[in-house]
């Protein structure tokens, strides 16, 4: 099978196309013949190499990719509800890697099928992956309530872009996205149900006098700090990324108390392994969710031979939407 590899730690230039041998379902595993495979920020910040000190974490040469979508090829021992040709989409069994191949594996406990809807695997690997994720994290860490107003930092971001259809499924009222100012006309023209986006570096003009119940920070920084003026009484600040690249910014400690707040973090390669009922729903929530329309966000493939490229177009930020890579055949 082909695959791209991070060939070395680095700039998307150790990304490249090679040949591994195909692989074999283990115990409650599935293979599935990959026809997208979702860019994330995590891949870049793999094929860089900062958690290269991180026991578990990926050492060069691995293949990138956690997000899948494909037909299922074969069915391991174990495994029921799934069938050769069943249409499905899969988070990461393997550490997050493994998807930027044309036959991956996964835990048929991380899968669900895309068979009793009208969802197209582009879509469906773009986005269902993360809102099950933000599922979990607005039911489970952040404690989202009936009629709770929230705000979602790096909205048009590929995973702070599952919340705003997640919350309105679960509930939420109004829900604001912040950007940067040069990607506004992006975020107000996206499919992405948020009730109004602003400046990120315009907060205090922007939300003067509004405060919400639930923030929602994948971007770190200054930014998280400067969210504290926008959190009501008994509020929660999902910490749940670091986008900024900001390592050294920290929260006193003696403003939670004083504004009565609190802060939370959530990493799903953290949180699942010790709470793994909690998948299963979160990926049901999520397909309903966007056969109901509530994922609507821009997407464009390439194909593996331009994996590079993608991985430039996500850091220097030239993206309204998500990017998937597909097999280059189907390209």
């Amino acid at each position: 099978m082909k695959v791209v590899q991070a060939t070395a730690f680095g700039a998307p230039s150790v990304l490249a196309v090679t040949e591994l041998p195909d692989p074999e379902p283990g115990f409650g595993q599935l293979t599935i013949d990959v026809s997208h495979a979702a860019v994330g920020l995590i891949d870049a910040f793999l094929r860089e190499g900062r958690y290269q000190d991180t026991p578990g974490m990926p050492r060069p040469p691995f293949v990138p990719g956690l997000e899948v979508a494909g037909t299922v090829r074969a069915v391991g021992e174990g495994v029921s509800g799934f069938a050769v040709g069943e249409r499905v989409v899969t988070l990461s069994a393997t550490g997050g890697t493994g998807g930027y191949a044309e036959v991956y594996v996964s835990d048929a406990a991380h899968t669900v099928s895309l068979e009793d809807g009208e969802i197209d695997a582009a879509r469906a690997v773009a986005m269902l992956p993360n809102m099950a994720m933000a599922h979990v994290a607005l039911t489970r860490v952040a404690h989202l309530g009936e009629g709770d107003s929230v705000l979602v930092h790096g909205a048009l971001g590929g995973f702070a872009a599952a919340f705003p259809g997640m919350a309105k499924r679960l509930g939420a009222g109004r829900v604001v996205g912040t950007v940067r100012a040069g990607r506004l006309d992006a975020a107000r023209r996206g499919g992405l149900p948020y009730d109004e986006v602003v400046d990120s570096g315009k907060l205090a003009d922007a939300l003067a006098g509004q405060h919400f119940d639930i923030v929602i920070d994948p971007v770190g920084g200054a930014l998280r700090s400067a969210s504290l003026d926008f959190m009501a009484p008994g509020s929660r600040l999902l910490a749940c990324g670091n986008a900024s690249n900001d390592w050294e910014h920290t929260v006193d400690d003696n403003e939670l108390w004083l504004r009565c707040v609190s802060i939370a973090g959530f990493n799903a390669g953290a949180y699942l392994p010790g709470h793994p009922e909690t998948l299963r729903p979160a990926l049901e929530a999520a397909r309903s969710a966007i056969a109901a329309g509530a994922g609507d966000t821009e997407i464009e493939s390439l194909p593996f031979s331009r994996a590079a490229a993608a991985h430039e177009r996500m850091e220097n930020r030239r993206l309204a939407g998500r990017l998937v890579l597909v097999p280059d055949a189907r390209s």
